[in-house]
């Protein structure tokens, strides 16, 4: 036998060997795509190369993915041996299992978990508990296929957010609309593929298309931006130019020193190297928009970038609550600072049940990356 000949027979036999294997020990599947993943986490945040590196693996491994027929008749054609159909389920769940916990740590860092953030951060969390519990993939999942589809949009869309913006340095405003687009253009061709489409039902698929694509752009508020978080923010009456450093950061302070002083809100934002990205500054008081302020910033700082606004106009009622929201160019927020100003007899009250009668000003917690 010539050796071209012997060729297929030798992958034929390690291909079989190696099925035997994930046969015989399923967890090892569910062990890689977790480990693999989260190293792939904290390998990118070692360097840009290696980011642009391991985000493009993601990507083509999905590209095969979605080719999975062409790349089955292609080897039989090469080989004469088509792929057992166990081993390509086995590859598409460990190609889900390494995308999720490759994309989690990122948005569990980002999210702002008092927002409706939490409920995309916790439908990635719970698709990757799924991914990883062979019961509930394989015949709960993979056995209906209308959720098996919505899974792996999720799970694609949740790459793509990651991704772009790290291989193509593509900003939030760009990233979110171009990973919304490709993954409901997906879902649309796979919907296709698996349903007898007549007129009727061919309206209906298109019509459902459209509304899953809206549903995903009104609903980019609750999507945390995946490679943007806060690394360090404050509420202060004063800022050092030169080292551009916050003074002390305050959490209560009276209508008084509002006014003599005005407040800055300083951010210091993480985004990847090469990323020129737009965030506002948008001031709320009792829950009403007072102030947009736009700014720009460039990654690559491991500390993050620092950014602040100076507000000195306040409005004749400033007491109540304030929040100032980090937001994206896309509407995503990134974060949200907090603070409260007391009107002159709160201050006064303060003051007589204080000991030293010293104005309010108390540290704010950092938050934890929000």
């Amino acid at each position: 036998m010539t050796p071209s000949a012997l060729a297929p027979s030798i992958w034929k036999t390690r291909a079989l060997a190696l099925f035997a294997l994930i046969e015989r020990y399923p967890r090892l599947i569910a062990l890689y795509g977790f480990v693999s993943g989260v190293a792939s986490f904290f390998m990118v945040d070692r360097g840009a190369r290696l980011a642009t590196l391991i985000a493009a693996i993601m990507l083509v491994s999905w590209l095969l993915l979605l080719l999975e027929s062409l790349v089955r008749r292609l080897v039989a054609r090469l080989s004469g041996w088509e792929l057992p159909p166990p081993l390509l389920r086995f590859a598409t769940q460990l190609i889900h299992q390494e995308s999720l916990f490759f994309v989690l740590p990122f948005f569990l860092v980002t999210t702002s978990w008092n927002s409706g953030q939490s409920l995309f951060t916790g439908l990635l969390v719970v698709a990757a508990l799924v991914s990883v519990i062979d019961p509930l993939y394989h015949q709960r999942l993979a056995n209906r296929r209308w959720l098996y589809l919505a899974f792996h949009t999720l799970t694609l869309f949740a790459v793509l957010l990651t991704a772009l913006p790290i291989i193509l340095h593509l900003s939030t405003a760009q990233s979110y609309p171009l990973a919304l687009g490709i993954a409901v253009l997906l879902s649309f061709a796979s919907l296709y593929s698996v349903m007898r489409v007549r007129r009727w039902r061919g309206l209906a698929l298109i019509g459902l298309t459209l509304l899953l694509g809206l549903g995903g752009w009104l609903a980019r508020v609750w999507v945390p931006p995946a490679t943007l978080w806060l690394t360090e923010v404050a509420v202060t009456t004063r800022m050092d130019d030169g080292n551009r450093t916050p003074g002390d950061s305050v959490h209560d302070l009276d209508i008084a020193q509002l006014r003599a002083q005005g407040l800055f809100a300083y951010t210091a934002i993480n985004a990847p190297r090469g990323l020129n990205e737009r965030i506002y500054h948008e001031w709320w008081h009792n829950g009403e928009p007072i102030d947009r302020i736009a700014l720009d910033i460039h990654g690559g700082r491991k500390a993050g970038y620092r950014a602040w606004t100076h507000k000195q106009n306040f409005p004749d009622d400033a007491e109540g609550r304030w929040q100032v929201k980090v937001l994206t160019e896309a509407g995503q927020m990134i974060g949200t600072l907090r603070f409260h100003v007391s009107g002159p007899n709160e201050a006064a009250d303060d003051a007589a049940s204080s000991d030293d009668h010293a104005a309010a000003v108390v540290p704010l917690p950092q938050p934890k990356n929000q």
